[in-house]
């Protein structure tokens, strides 16, 4: 779960290159701008994408996050590329070399970067020594390769081409499989097989692509397959969620979540980003979660059986909705598949959290501003957590935090971004505790030598919406939009 963890994290750099590429390419195509050099650039990016898997790896996995790992990892890509093709042109790796050779190089700079040489050849000694070795590694492994590979690379194709068949059902089933691994943060590890490796398809070039996202940049009609339903989900279902959790709040706490929730849907309206709702419903119930997605997979299998499809630069909101409509395949098509998601989402979680009583944001209690509910109207909450958790409500500071509003009061302010960090690094157990510490879009990742030292009540007072147990030591703190400066203060001060 560890490595799972970390992998996830690393996955999410060549996710964040995406929008630039998607943006670079769209502008400089024939029907906008026409500028073949912006074009260049942004098709430069989709087809390094191994090479930016390579370096991200190695980064998160090197020790202190050494840049001798990345320059091993680079060296890596390119040497287990080139000896695979000479046993077989036909071979296609994709992003599997990427993710190989930063795992390798990760893995020897930890073992040999304080090894010793003999005298005379001291200046091979040390970090310089970790390429050489990673270098001749990558040899055997390319060799290995130009062996293994081919028929893996058969299989793959067959499964691409027979969940590419499923059509809906394929897309169902990915889109459920992605929701239930949202909780955990393991989502990136299927999205990167879906968007960067599953099914090819050969350009007008004739350059072979893989990936249900480059090939719909490429032009394959069946391109966006698995990511066009979730412009329903993302721009109409979730602001539906919110919606219902504000309908549903107590009268004199509606305000208060109408601000704070109404932030969050235009936030996932434009930009895709839906963490800041799905985090205030996921940790709740598990009904919830299930239900969620479900919901997300039927509505990306009926834009699917609609004939609907359209691709991504980052997610899918309206600026990557406006940016790939030219190269989309009835884009129109999804407004009122859209509306008929509004309608659904908000009958369906308006229902079930009446029902079975679920304490979404300010139906327990009321708003405080220390991440919780207040608790002196709260009493047998814990009862009503159908997870067991006795997790409260994650209150206003939390939402603000993951929905990036911000006010005066607003314990994560930049101002309040140092005070912040240290009042996490005290309930996590302090410097000495912690292992590892990184940040995703939303997360705090960490490992720490003593679970037992971390303190989930005062880190939800923190103002976080909750704190995740991945096992053997390593938690992820979702946090909000500041997850980031605040581990970058976290480090530090701490000097890790």
């Amino acid at each position: 779960m560890s490595v799972a963890q970390k992998l996830g994290k690393a996955l999410m750099t060549p996710i964040a290159v995406l929008p630039a590429a998607a943006i670079l390419l769209r502008l400089g195509s024939g029907d906008l701008l026409g500028v073949s050099w912006m074009e260049a650039a942004g098709n430069a990016i989709f087809g390094n994408l191994s090479m930016v898997f390579a370096i991200s790896i190695a980064i998160t996995f090197a020790q202190k996050n050494s840049g001798v790992a990345a320059i091993a990892a680079a060296i890596s890509q390119y040497v287990i590329t080139a000896v695979a093709i000479s046993f077989d042109e036909t071979i296609n790796l994709g992003v599997v070399t990427g993710i190989i050779a930063g795992l390798v190089s990760a893995y020897l700079y930890n073992r040999y970067h304080n090894v010793k040489v003999p005298e005379l050849l001291g200046f091979f000694g040390g970090k310089r020594f970790v390429p050489i070795v990673t270098a001749l590694v990558s040899v055997v492994i390319g060799a290995a390769m130009g062996f293994v590979w081919p028929p893996v690379q058969v299989g793959i194709e067959k499964l691409g081409m027979a969940v590419i068949s499923a059509g809906p059902t394929g897309s169902f089933i990915n889109g459920f499989i992605n929701r239930l691994l949202l909780p955990f943060g393991l989502h990136h590890l299927s999205n990167s097989f879906v968007l960067f490796q599953l099914g090819e398809f050969t350009d007008s070039a004739g350059q072979v692509v893989t990936g249900d996202l480059t090939r719909f940049f490429a032009g394959d009609p069946n391109g966006g397959l698995f990511v066009t339903g979730g412009y329903a989900v993302y721009m109409f279902g979730f602001p539906a969620v919110a919606l219902a959790m504000t309908l549903l709040a107590k009268p004199e706490n509606r305000k208060a979540v109408a601000g704070v929730l109404g932030s969050a849907a235009l936030t996932a309206i434009i930009t895709g980003i839906t963490e800041p709702i799905e985090f205030s419903f996921l940790f709740l119930s598990p009904v919830l979660l299930v239900v969620n997605a479900l919901l997300f997979g039927l509505f990306n299998a009926v834009s699917v059986a609609m004939g609907v499809r359209m691709g991504i630069g980052f997610s899918n909101g309206l600026l990557d909705y406006i940016m790939t409509y030219n190269l989309a395949t009835k884009p129109l098509l999804m407004i009122p598949i859209g509306i008929v998601a509004f309608v659904v989402y908000f009958c369906v979680f308006y229902f079930l959290i009446k029902k079975l009583n679920i304490p979404t944001p300010g139906r327990v209690g009321n708003f405080s501003l220390d991440g919780g509910e207040d608790e002196s109207e709260a009493s047998g909450a814990g009862e009503q957590y159908p997870s067991g958790t006795g997790q409260k409500t994650p209150g206003v500071a939390g939402a603000q935090a993951l929905s990036g509003t911000r006010t005066k009061n607003d314990m994560f302010s930049e101002d309040n971004v140092r005070a912040q960090a240290e009042k996490i690094l005290s309930a996590v157990g302090g410097p000495k505790n912690i292992l590892e510490l990184e940040a995703c879009i939303t997360r705090i990742r960490l490992t720490v030598k003593d679970s037992t030292q971390v303190d989930r009540d005062v880190l939800k007072r923190a103002g976080a919406v909750d704190v995740i147990s991945m096992g053997g030591g390593n938690f992820q703190i979702v946090i909000g939009t500041m997850a980031d400066p605040i581990v970058s203060e976290m480090k530090e001060s701490a000097c890790i």
